[in-house]
Parts: structure tokens; sequence; C-alpha cells
């Protein structure tokens, strides 16, 4: 009997059918305009879009022009690189105009889905942003599909890394610019930290199509994009400390792989204590547990994990000296990419090679709030469904899945679970021989460069010749998965996910004629694409006999998305294939997860040497172990996020004003606001409200306003007078303040005057907001631990950061203020001498230094500290109210707690 939820599906279809069948008039549409854009010519479409560009710039809404954009595309489409966009594709299109994810399978053609969107909304004239995972690919597509924006009279730009100003700028004015995530947040920092809006790259945030959504908005979106600089060198700790690890024992640490943390126990805080102390890194009589630890102690647990949570070959490589990382979703070595807090350092001197010295943080987002930027976010990928609560609660995405062109014919085989990691393998390459003898090609999946090479050497010995795709062959990426489908290809690949190249059966056509063309460069394309056509087509016909691709994996991952994402290389547009996983108890996932129930069950079977178990409900156990561990991800990611939303609106915040410094022609409101809220607290702390004239501090106000105004004025006088109370006295202080800034202004000339505003307005934004990065990143470090007096972190952190955020604007203030009283035109004799300083230096009695050629600022000499009147050494009744930090009443410039405040 069928339950209530199947048979309301039967009915009424599941909520993505409803979806897909929602678009059908559209697509109606779309096809009865095909006859009238094919007699267009091509001056004709150039001219359409011209149309277009009009009336959506005009006002009309981008969904008005849908139907005719995208028909318009697809015939550009069709005549530019001889591909006719199915009823799928403009399906995908849709959805992905609609902010939506499409769930398009591989070989679905999701390259050529995405120009539709991409084109209508491009329209609008603010710049689209189609966003890939690599620089191949984002080259690739802008080169590929640029012929279709091309044909429809649009530009087209790809932004990559090391790129000249000039050229960048261009690729971000273009229409369509093509990029990675990576280069995109970089970009969005490093136009953030400029002088000027003319040196920006960016335009604007309108409309982004990210390819892979999933890699990079969930694999990827783990760790935050950082610029930073660098700071000490302490390379010699990190060598000294890293000696000593090898040293412990298993007592010594406890080590949890389902969390992936590492730390010492009782045993081994001691052990280390003393080995420290030995080595003379601790000073005698100092504990691991004092404050004056915390540096070593955060250097040893960084040494610690270096060694336990990291293996190399694993997640990461050594090349040329230097200690790179693997992406473990896409086995890619990140080239430029260091893990933060001095853990690449404690790698590094693990393996014994260079170490860099280590960074601080100069700007940083989350790729979650860069991509929140945008005023409309869409992505495909061939697996988004598993995670689609993600994508809904963090960017607000539903995802879509669209219906393949053709049904798909692969087989999906039950998983096969061993016993031994050693008979797993023993069944592996046994099926590997089975379906190699019929000529059949094979994708082998590994999750690791190490198990991939051990695989390599087992075929090796078994004489199968084969190809081996993880970080080390990565130069020859695209020719090993071209080579894929060819009869009786046999591929070992570690994790397969984002390559951006299909596996066709019988080999890329593509990649042949181009490989040709390059051997002999007179050679007619148009005979050779003839013959080689010819000669796939023999060759895919062979393959298909013998079944098509077989994906072969042997490991699960932890998220079922990679998983499916193997298995989606096979059976790509209606082709025939399968796909089989090998399991064993000693996989990471089984061991860690769960594996001593299925372990009594196969003891109690009675399972001989090398045999299998295949059920389906293994298949479910392996699922729901593996939902866990996506779950428990999706928390780790959103509690992170959580922490960083705290941040991003502070960065908005200053980015925001940042951007509003650089667009003011005059800064001079500004900075007069900003001074006079400089002296609203320095009145209020001197002479608070409400408060007597004999409770006020004119001594430490008249420091005060010498130090932070430059103004040398009589204000402990002020107070004498009869009458005289806060507002009288922060009057006359913003009158000296504005007649010393109109002196400034005459002097230095109205011009140079802003000019000089806006760069001290700007370099100090830049240095306070670095040092309120700073002070976030060790609130975050230690906030946790306030869990343990029962207060939620995340609320802490938020008061505190937002305390410290307005602490760092009254310093910001404070800082501007002082700095603005303390510039000054030098003298023409200071420029004489500085000439003639520099002239002694080109003449080769120094380096040579650029001479001054405009105005310098010099902060003028501090006026002489003044006695206080009446003051009498022996009677402290006459030294009036100062503070402890207060200059002494006696005039020796000294802190009073310093001269006569001392305790005795």
């Amino acid at each position: 009997m069928l339950g209530l939820g199947t048979l309301a599906r039967k009915v009424f279809g599941t909520p993505n059918d409803r979806k897909v069948k929602s678009v059908r008039p559209l697509i109606a549409q779309i096809n009865a305009l095909e006859p009238e854009f094919e007699k267009l010519t091509d001056e004709g479409i150039k001219a359409k879009t011209a149309a277009l560009q009009a009336r959506a710039q005009g006002g009309e809404s981008l969904d008005a022009l849908l139907p005719e954009a995208f028909a318009n595309c697809r015939e550009a489409a069709r005549r530019a690189l001889g591909l006719r966009a199915f009823d799928v594709q403009l399906k995908g299109g849709i959805f992905l105009h609609q902010g939506n994810i499409a769930e398009m399978k591989t070989g679905e053609g999701k390259t050529l889905t995405a120009t539709l969107p991409a084109y209508l909304n491009a329209l609008a004239g603010k710049g689209v942003h189609i966003v890939t995972v690599n620089d191949y690919l984002a080259k690739r597509d802008a080169e590929w599909m640029g012929k279709v924006y091309a044909a429809l009279g649009l530009t087209v730009g790809v932004v990559y890394p090391y790129q000249p100003d000039a050229e960048k700028k261009a690729a971000y004015r273009a229409d369509i610019t093509h990029a990675t995530n990576n280069e995109l947040g970089f970009d969005y920092l490093r136009d953030n930290m400029k002088g000027s809006i003319e040196e920006m790259s960016q335009r604007g945030h309108f409309f982004a199509i990210v390819d892979e959504v999933d890699s990079i908005l969930i694999d990827e979106a783990r760790t935050p994009l950082i610029i930073s600089g660098p700071s000490q060198d302490r390379s010699d700790l990190y060598i000294k400390v890293d000696a000593l690890i090898p040293e412990l024992t298993a007592d010594h640490f406890k080590l949890d792989e389902k969390t992936r943390n590492v730390t010492f126990t009782e045993d081994g805080n001691e052990f280390i204590e003393q080995r420290l102390l030995a080595a003379g890194l601790l000073p005698d009589g100092q504990s691991l547990y004092d404050p004056e630890s915390t540096t070593l102690v955060h250097h040893v647990t960084q040494g610690l994990r270096a060694h336990k949570l990291f293996q190399k070959d694993q997640q990461y490589i050594v090349r040329d000296g230097e200690v790179m990382l693997i992406d473990e979703f896409t086995g890619r070595m990140m080239r430029g990419r260091r893990l933060s807090d001095g853990l690449h350092q404690a790698i590094e001197a693990k393996e014994g090679v260079a170490i860099q010295p280590e960074n601080v943080t100069l700007a940083s987002v989350t790729f979650q709030n860069y991509f929140r930027l945008y005023d409309k976010l869409a992505g495909m990928t061939g697996t988004a469904t598993t995670e689609a609560e993600e994508f809904m609660e963090i960017y607000g995405l539903g995802v879509v899945e669209v219906p393949t062109n053709r049904p798909i014919q692969r087989k999906d085989e039950h998983d096969a679970v061993y016993r031994t990691a050693r008979e797993k393998h023993e069944g592996v390459v046994a099926s590997i021989k089975e379906a190699h003898a019929k000529g059949q090609p094979i994708l082998v999946g590994t999750t690791s460069i190490e198990k991939s090479e051990f695989l390599s050497q087992l075929l090796t010995s078994e004489g199968i010749t084969h190809n081996v795709l993880n970080a080390r062959q990565h130069e020859q990426e695209a020719q090993i998965v071209a080579d894929a489908g060819k009869f009786g290809a046999v591929t070992i690949a570690t994790n397969m996910a984002g390559r951006g190249t299909d596996i066709q059966l019988g080999g890329n056509v593509e990649m042949k004629v181009m490989q040709a063309i390059a051997a002999d460069p007179h050679l007619n394309p148009d005979e050779l694409r003839n013959r080689i056509e010819a000669e796939h087509a023999e060759e895919k016909a062979k393959v298909i006999a013998a079944g098509g691709l077989f994906v072969l994996a042997t490991e699960r991952h932890e998220s079922r998305r990679i998983d499916n994402q193997l298995r989606g290389r096979s059976g790509r547009q209606g082709d025939p294939g399968r796909s089989s996983f090998f399991l064993s108890l000693e996989d990471d996932l089984m061991r860690i997860f769960g594996s001593e129930r299925l372990d009594k069950v196969l003891s109690t079977l009675g399972m001989k040497e090398g045999e299998a178990i295949v059920h389906p409900w293994v298949n479910k156990s392996l699922e729901k172990a593996q939902a866990k561990v996506e779950g428990r991800n999706f928390d780790i990611r959103k509690q992170l996020l959580k922490f960083d939303d705290v941040m991003n609106d502070q960065r908005k915040a200053i980015f925001s004003q940042r951007r509003e410094i650089m667009q003011a022609e005059d800064l001079s409101e500004i900075a007069e606001d900003m001074r006079y809220q400089v002296i609203d607290d320095l009145v209020d702390t001197y002479m608070p409200p409400k408060s007597y004239p004999d409770q006020w501090k004119m001594q430490g106000l008249y420091a005060a306003v010498i130090e932070k105004l430059g103004l040398n004025l009589p204000v402990i006088d002020w107070a004498k007078e009869e009458g005289v109370d806060q507002e009288a006295v922060r009057q006359r202080l913003c009158e000296a303040s504005d007649t010393m800034m109109a002196e400034k202004l005459a002097a230095f000339g109205p011009e140079t005057m802003r000019n000089i505003e806006k760069q001290l307005l700007l370099q100090t934004i830049d240095a306070k907001w670095r040092e309120h990065l700073l002070t976030l990143e060790h609130l975050r470090s230690v906030v946790g631990f306030r869990g343990y007096a029962q207060r939620d972190p995340l609320s802490e952190y938020k008061t505190e950061g937002f305390t410290l955020f307005e602490s760092m604007l009254n310093s910001l203030r404070q800082d501007v203020t002082q700095k603005l009283s303390q510039v000054r035109p030098l003298s023409e004799a200071e420029q004489a001498a500085m000439m003639q300083q520099f002239l002694a230096q080109q003449r080769g009695a120094q380096p040579a230094a650029a001479p001054v050629a405009e105005p310098a600022l010099v902060p003028p000499a501090p006026p002489a500290p003044a006695r206080l009147a009446g003051f009498d050494e022996t009677d402290p009744a006459t030294w009036g109210n100062p503070n402890r930090n207060d200059p002494c009443p006696c005039g020796s410039g000294e802190k009073f707690k310093h001269c006569h405040g001392q305790l005795a």
C-alpha cells in the first residue's frame, strides 16, 4: 500500500517537478521565436542586442525580455560554435536567471547553458561575473564562449592572478567577466585597500553565475580569504620545537579523528614542559601555564598538529623545497595558499624546508560573505541536492534538478564491503582486470595521492597500462582526462570533483584535432577534423559495445556529493556505463564512523577470506553515516559564519566609509566633525558633566589639548574665570582649533590641504582596521572558554566586538585630529637643507632618496611643559588634582606618577 506522501507525489508531482513544468510556457515562447531569429543576418543579431540593451536600460524588466534574449543567444551560439541549446539547457538558463542553482548532470552542457542568463543580465549594463574553480577553466570558458558573446556584440574579459592593473580593470569593465572565486575575493579586498576610486578594479556586484557551485560555496567556504603582510621571523623557534615532537608517545596526546583535533594529555604537558626547560626554551621557574608562556604553548600545539593531523602526500606535498597544500575535494595543489596561525611554518619545520615568515592579517573575507554581496546569485553543478538546506539557509539559493536531455543509461551497483584493505585491493584489481580484458575504459577514484600511487604499483605488477592523475601530474590533467574514455584506457584519479573536462567515450575529438594541428600546422583543418571524427566514431562504437565508462571508487568520501560527482563522470548524454564502490572496514569513513556493528554482522555471516558483502542495507547505513558527517560539517560552517557575520557588519561599515572618503572632493567637514567630537570627549573626560569646578582636572585637560589638538592654550586660567562652564571651554577650544586649521589651509592652499586630509584619513583607517582585525582574532581564540562559565561565546563575541569597534572609531578620530594638528609646510630654509642633502646623496655620499617636491608633513616641536601657578613642592594641596598619567604640575614634563606622584 502506498503512503500518503508517495501517493501525493504520484498525483501532483514533486515540488521539483512543478518548478520544471512551470517554465514550459517560456520554452514554448522561445522556440516559437526561433524561425524569426534564424532569418537575421550576423549584423541583425548584434542590432537585436543593441535594441534589447536600450529596452533593459530604459526600465523594461529582464523577465519581459527573456524569450527574445534567449532566442537571440541560442541562434548566436548555433552560428559561432555549431551548438544549438536543447530545451533542457533553456530550462537550466531560466532557473539560473531566477537566482537558483541548476543541478545538471555531467555532460549536459552547463557551460553553454550559462551563456543564456549571462547574456540576458548583461543587457542591464552592470556586468556579469561567471565564476569557475580554477584559472584554466576561466580562460578556457572565456575563449570558448567568448565567440558567442562576440557574435552578440558583447565584450568579454578574464581575470587571473598577477594580471597587470590596466588589463584587470578592462576585464571588470567588460559585459561578461570570467574569473575564479579566489581572484574575485582577493580583488574585492585589494580594492578596499586602494587610495582612490580610479585605482579600484571591480565596478560592483550585480549578478554572478557560479560553476561547480557546491565546490566553491561549500567545500572552499570553510577557509576565509586573507591578505597578509610579513611579521617577525621565528623560524629558529619552530625548528627547536619540532625536534621535541617526535619524542612524544601515544600517552602524551589525544587524537580525535572525527573532529580532526589533537591535544596534549596531562602527562604530555608535563613531559613537554620538562623537555622545553632542558632545551632552554622555557625559562627556569616558569611553567607552561603562566601567561608569559602563551606564545611557546601556541608553537608547541601547532608542532603537534603538524605531526599528527597533516600527512605528506595526503594534505600536502613537498615540491621544489616548498610545502604545497592539496585541496581535499579536487586533489589539486593550492599554489600560494598557506595555513594560518603558524601551522604552515610548523609543517615546513617538520619537512626540513625553508621556513617562510609568519604573516599578519591585513584584510580578510569569507566566501559566504563575499558572494552575499551580489544583488543576484546563481549556480550550476551536477550535485547540489544533498546540500540544498545549506544553500537556502546561507545564500537564499533554491536547488532545481534539471532533467537530462536523454535518459541515464548508467548502472549503479551496490557497494561491495570487504573485511580488510588488503582484500578490498585484491577485489579492485580483479574487477579492473575483468573490465580491462573487454577493453572497457575504467576510471578508478581514490581519496589521496598516497593511495593512488599504491594502487598504481598494484596495477603495474599485474602488467596493466594506466595513467595516474593527482596533484603531482596536474600539468597533464586535461590530456589525461581527455584520454580516459578511450578503448582499454585505465585512469587512476585522486578526487575528480570540478575537473571541468568531460570524459567522452572514444576520447575527446577537440583535443585530438588541437594536438594534430600543433604537431603539423600545415594540415587542412577541415579534412583533419573529418578524418578524426570518423576514427572517433569507430572507437566510440567499440567502447559502447564494451559497456561504456566503468567508474570504480576505492573508498567512500565523507560527503555523498563528492561520491555522486565521481559517479556522474559515467553515463553522460545517455551513454551506457556503470559505477561501483569497493570499501573495507579499515577505510577512514568506516573506521571512524562506526564499523563495529557491521564488523559483527560480517563475523556472524561467517564470511570467507576475500568475500564481500553486497546489499542495499549497507548502502543505506553508509549514506546515513555520510549524512551525519555532512550535518556536522554544516553546523561547523554555520557557527563560523555567525562569528564572521559580526566582523562582516564592521567590514562593510569601514569599506563603505573608505569609498565615501575616496569619492569626496572636500573632506574638511568630516575632519571638522572628528575634531569637534575629540574636543567633546576631552571636555567630558576632564570636566565631567554635573561636576563642580574643584573636581575639574584642568592640568590634565591642558596637557591633552597640547597632545591631541596641538594648541598651547591657558585652559587652567579659564577655569578660574567667573561663570566659565564646560560649554564655554568647549566653545573656546572649537574656535581656537578652527583658527589653527584656517591658518594651515592658507599656508598649504586648498588643493594640498584637501589631499592631506584624504590621505591621512585613509592611512589611519587602514592602520586602525588592521589592529582591530588582530584584536578580533585574539578575542575569537579565547571567547570559546566563556562557555565554561555558562555564557554564550557568540553573544560575548558580538558584545565585545561591538565595544572594540566603537573604541577603534574613537581612537581613529583622535589620531586623525592629532595628525592634522601637527602637519605644517616646510620653511624655505628646511626645503633648501633637504635639497642639499638630496644632492649630496646623488653625488654618491649615501644611497639616493627622492627629493621633496611639495610641502612636507612635519610635526611641530611640542611646547615646553608648564608649571602650575602657585605650585609648592612641600604642599600637596597646591598640586591640583592630576591623574597618575597626567604631566606633573611641577613642569618637569614627566608623568605625575613618575615625579611628585610617586608612592612612598
